[in-house]
């Protein structure tokens, strides 16, 4: 129930952040095209005082016609014939600076004039210019000089370009921070989390150590009264491995001690403790490849890993069944995969099954293969996952090492 509602949290807070983000570029591009309103307002305002003042008279009001033309100082515009031939341009950058302060398109370079005229083209492509007048919003028809028909052609402001890049750079920006900020929350977490799992595991190995010492006392009383020897060898091994286990706890939080050892040794000798310890109705079958590589391990934590595969295995199989051992070597990897015939685990819980918590037994804290995934892959550099699984057939996991 924990995992459904940290998964419907983590979708309603992906759905709200995409809705926020679907908000805001609405905004802004509500905002962008207003602007664009009133560029094209300017432009048609410049345009006809353009044409008044190419058809002024003596009593035109030649100041304020001027004023209204250079106040123009933001956005490009071109004028040009039907033929496309330009007259007059304004408030491009032009690649050959020399000419900046020019406005006649005969007195520029044929460096820019060239670039000009790959402007127009580019804007017009095919269609003639009568045409485009009626169809693209950029071309104004006025009637300037002769009572010829003239076309301005204008872009968009530099402003205005640049607004409607900014809200998918002002996204991408938000969504890294939202990215980087997530990321901080999940180390955050899983930092505590493993301070939480070095404490309860140094703490479980410093409670059991006064137990295990006092059963070695008890131990040894028994042998000296006489007890029959077969029964304390039993108790002996079962306090050594209490002594083990709190030793393998007391190493979670500190570097292991690694060193070469041989993986169908260290399997064989985990199993054999196992094997007196499950229920005789689980058959348990170990095929060691012939050719047994070395690896850099600590025998103590992959034996620890083993037996708890094994008991997950014999718990799916709820006591009965069929558990295969098998190690191998494939190029620089050397692998152990165990396979039962247990109830099996769907296909969505291949990852989950590893996260703290996660557990399908009425009792446990759902740490054992997380540990297990620690050990395996923090400590030694290798790989745990689940190869295969069925629903009622069982499941196959794989443990990979680097050979070395």
């Amino acid at each position: 129930m924990k995992h459904i509602d940290r998964r419907t949290g983590k979708m309603l807070g992906i759905a709200a952040s995409a809705i926020a983000v679907i908000l805001f570029l609405l905004v802004s591009n509500n905002l962008i095209k207003e602007l664009e309103n009133q560029e094209r307002d300017r432009m048609n305002i410049w345009a006809q005082a353009t044409e008044r003042l190419a058809k002024a008279n003596i009593d035109s009001d030649f100041e304020f016609l001027l004023g209204i033309i250079s106040q123009n100082n933001s956005i490009p515009v071109l004028i040009c014939d039907k033929d496309f031939n330009i007259s007059e341009f304004r408030n491009f950058s032009l690649p050959d600076k020399a000419d900046e302060d020019k406005s006649l398109f005969n007195e520029l370079s044929p460096k820019n004039k060239e670039y000009l005229q790959k402007r127009l083209r580019k804007a017009r492509g095919d269609t003639p210019l009568e045409e485009m007048a009626s169809k693209n919003r950029h071309f104004i028809e006025v009637e300037l000089f002769g009572g010829e028909n003239q076309y301005i052609y204008y872009e968009d402001s530099r402003l205005l370009r640049s607004l409607s890049i900014y809200p998918y750079i002002q996204m991408v920006v938000m969504i890294i921070l939202a990215l980087i900020i997530y990321l901080a929350m999940v180390y955050t977490k899983r930092a505590e989390q493993n301070r939480v799992w070095v404490g309860l595991s140094k703490e479980t190995a410093h409670q059991l150590g006064t137990p295990i010492s006092s059963l070695i006392a008890w131990t040894e009383y028994l042998q000296a009264s006489g007890v029959e020897a077969e029964i304390t060898d039993e108790i002996d091994k079962d306090v050594k491995r209490l002594s083990v286990i709190a030793d393998r706890f007391s190493k979670i939080g500190s570097q292991p001690e690694i060193q070469l050892d041989y993986l169908n040794e260290v399997v064989s000798k985990s199993l054999d403790y196992m094997k007196s310890r499950v229920s005789g109705r689980v058959d348990i079958r170990i095929h060691l490849s012939v050719d047994d590589h070395g690896v850099q391990l600590s025998r103590p934590l992959i034996e620890w890993v083993m037996e708890n595969l094994t008991k997950n295995a014999v718990d799916a199989m709820q006591g009965e069944g069929r558990l295969d051992i098998t190690t191998g070597t494939e190029k620089n990897i050397v692998w152990i995969e165990v396979r039962d015939t247990g109830k099996g685990i769907a296909r969505k819980n291949f990852k989950t099954i590893f996260n703290p918590g996660y557990t399908t037994k009425k009792r446990g804290w759902g740490l054992g293969l997380t540990l297990a995934k620690r050990i395996v892959e923090e400590y030694h550099g290798g790989r745990i996952y689940v190869k295969e699984s069925e629903i009622g057939k069982g499941t196959t996991f794989r443990i990979e090492f680097p050979a070395a």
